[in-house]
C-alpha cells in the first residue's frame, strides 16, 4: 500500500494546499505528455504478492515484524495487518525465459522465506482470502504499526462518518459491521504489472478491462470469509465495500467509490488522472518540497509525489501507474485483479494469461472494447467473481457463452499469439497456458477446489465450520508447497 508518511493530524488548509499541488502535478504530467517525454522502450513487466501468516492450527498469525525480521530480504514488506506480507518482484522484460525465471526466483526466495518463518513460528499462504480469519481478527490492534495504514484507517473513517457495512450474498450470506479498515487485510492478492507507452496506454488498459470478467472467474481463489462460502472471489466484493469511504446517501446519489471498475474506455491516460482528481477527496494529503512545474522549467523529471499519493488512494481494478526510474518516466498498467495462490505455478499461468492477452488485443484492429459495451465489461467482471469458473459471460460473436467455454476456444489462441508477440519462449509459453486449459477442462481453480474439499471434510462429519476450514487449510499449505497445479491437487 505504498511508502510510510509522517506521523500526523491534517487540516482544512493542508488539504487545500494539497488539492493545488494535485492540480501542478496534472499540468506537469500533460506537458510531459505534449513534449513527448515518457519513456518509449521495450516495456518491463513484474508483480507483487502478498501471503498470510498462519500458526500451527492454520489461524492468523499477527506476526509480520517478526517474520520480516527473520527472512531480512528487502523484497518483503509488511502489509495492512500483523498477519500479512508482501513480497515485490524484481521486474524483467517480457521475453525468451522471463517467466521462467520469474518462477524459479519466487521459489527460491520462497524457500528460504518460508523456511526462515516457520523457524519464528508461522508458515507463508498464498491464498486470495485465509479461510480460517474469523471476526475475533478484525479489531484496529491487528493493523500493522506502519503510520501509513493507521492514518489511512483513520481518514476513510472519518470520511465515511460510520461504520463500514459488509454485506455480500453467494452460496451463503454474510452481514456485519466493521468500526476499521481491517477487512480489507483478509484481500491478498497478486498485482500484475506492465510497462506501456503513452501512446498504447489506452488500448492496453481497455483490454485489461474487458478481459476482467473470464480473468476472474478462471482465476477465483477467494470462496470463504468468516466461516462463510459466499462468492467465488469473495475478495472483490469484500475489497469494493471495505474501504468505501460513502455514507448510504451518497452512494445512493451515485458518488463513484474508491474501489472502481470505472465507467468508459480510454481514450487517453491523462483521463484516469483528471478522473482521479475530479471525484475522488485527497485521503492523506501529504504536501512534498517538489514543485514539478519548476522542475520541468529545469529540464529535469518530476516525480509527482502528489498525484502518485493520490491515485495510491484509489483501487482502480486497473490502475495508472506514473513512475520514474534512472531520472526517466514511465507509464504501468497494475492490474489488480487476481487473488494470491494457489502456487507459484499457477500464479505464473494466470500471468501469462493476461500478459499474454493484453499484448494480442491491444493490437486488434478491431478492438473487443468497440464491440463490447463497458457495462457488459464490468457485469462480466462481477458475475466472473460471483460465480467463478462456471459462469456465463457475454462477448461480442458469441452472446453468453461458459468462462470456461470461453477461455478454451476464444481467449487461450489469443494469449498464445499474444505471448509470441512478447517474445516468450514456446516451452514456456506452452507449459503455462497449459496449465489455463487444464484448470479449465477439469472446472477445478482455487475456489473449487476450496468448496469441494471443504465440504468433503464439513459435512455430516460433526466438525465444527472452522476445524473443517483449518484442515482443509492444512491441506492447502501442503499442496501450495509441492508447487504443483491446482487442478491436480486430490479432493481427499
Amino acid at each position: 500500500m505504498g511508502q510510510d508518511i509522517k506521523p500526523r493530524s491534517f487540516s482544512p488548509e493542508d488539504r487545500a494546499l494539497f488539492r493545488d499541488k494535485l492540480r501542478r502535478c496534472l499540468r506537469a504530467f500533460v506537458r510531459m505528455s505534449e513534449e513527448g517525454r515518457f519513456e518509449v522502450r521495450r516495456p518491463f513487466t513484474g508483480f507483487e504478492i502478498e501471503f498470510n501468516l498462519v500458526d500451527e492450527r492454520g489461524d492468523p498469525s499477527l506476526t509480520n515484524s517478526e517474520v520480516l525480521a527473520a527472512i531480512d530480504d528487502e523484497s518483503f514488506q509488511t502489509e495492512l495487518a500483523q498477519y500479512n506480507v508482501e513480497i515485490n518482484v524484481e521486474p524483467r522484460r517480457l521475453r525468451g525465459s522471463a517467466l521462467r525465471e520469474f518462477e524459479d526466483d519466487l521459489l527460491t526466495r520462497l524457500e528460504t522465506a518460508g523456511a526462515k518463518a516457520r523457524a519464528v513460528g508461522p508458515e507463508l499462504v498464498m491464498v486470495g482470502i485465509l479461510p480460517t480469519v474469523t471476526p475475533d481478527h478484525m479489531g484496529a490492534e491487528t493493523l500493522s504499526p506502519k503510520t501509513r495504514y493507521r492514518m489511512l484507517n483513520e481518514q476513510i473513517i472519518a470520511e465515511r462518518g460510520e461504520n463500514i457495512r459488509i454485506g455480500l450474498e453467494g452460496v451463503e450470506k454474510l452481514e456485519l459491521t466493521s468500526d476499521s479498515v481491517v477487512p480489507e487485510s483478509t484481500c491478498t492478492s497478486t498485482q500484475l504489472h506492465v510497462e506501456v507507452s503513452e501512446g498504447a496506454f489506452p488500448a492496453y488498459w481497455n483490454a485489461a478491462q474487458a478481459i476482467a470478467g473470464p480473468q476472474v472467474a478462471v482465476c477465483a481463489n477467494s470462496p470463504f470469509l468468516f466461516q462463510k462460502e459466499l462468492w467465488r472471489e469473495t475478495r472483490i466484493k469484500l475489497f469494493e465495500q471495505s474501504i468505501d469511504t460513502r455514507s448510504v446517501e451518497l452512494t445512493e446519489q451515485g458518488v463513484r467509490p474508491r474501489v472502481w471498475f470505472g465507467e468508459r474506455w480510454l481514450e487517453s491516460v491523462t483521463d484516469l488522472f483528471e478522473e482521479n482528481q475530479r471525484y475522488f477527496s485527497p485521503l492523506l494529503p501529504e504536501l512534498a518540497d517538489e514543485d514539478p512545474l519548476e522542475v520541468l522549467d529545469r529540464g529535469g523529471t518530476p516525480r509527482l509525489a502528489e498525484l502518485s499519493l493520490h491515485s495510491g488512494t484509489i483501487y482502480r481494478w486497473n490502475r495508472p501507474v506514473y513512475d520514474v526510474a534512472d531520472e526517466r518516466p514511465h507509464l504501468r498498467i497494475e492490474n489488480r485483479i487476481l487473488p494470491a495462490g494457489p502456487t507459484v505455478v499457477d500464479t505464473m499461468a494466470n500471468a501469462a494469461f493476461y500478459f499474454g492477452l493484453v499484448r494480442r488485443l491491444a493490437a486488434d484492429e478491431q478492438p473487443v472494447w468497440s464491440r463490447l459495451s463497458f457495462e457488459a465489461a464490468e457485469d462480466n467482471f462481477l458475475c466472473g467473481a460471483r460465480e467463478g469458473i462456471g459462469a456465463r459471460l457475454q462477448w461480442p460473436g458469441l452472446g453468453e457463452v461458459g468462462a470456461a467455454e470461453l477461455t478454451l476456444d476464444t481467449l487461450l489462441p489469443l494469449a498464445y499469439e499474444g505471448l509470441d508477440r512478447w517474445g516468450v519462449d514456446p516451452a514456456d509459453r506452452d507449459r503455462l497456458l497449459g496449465v489455463i486449459e487444464q484448470r479449465c477442462r477439469t472446472g477445478r481453480n482455487g475456489a473449487e477446489w476450496q468448496a469441494a474439499v471443504f465440504h468433503r471434510l464439513y459435512d455430516g462429519s460433526g466438525l465444527s465450520r472452522l476445524d473443517a476450514l483449518r484442515a482443509m487449510t492444512a491441506r492447502y499449505v501442503e499442496h501450495m508447497r509441492s508447487n504443483a497445479p491446482v487442478h491436480t491437487w486430490p479432493l481427499d
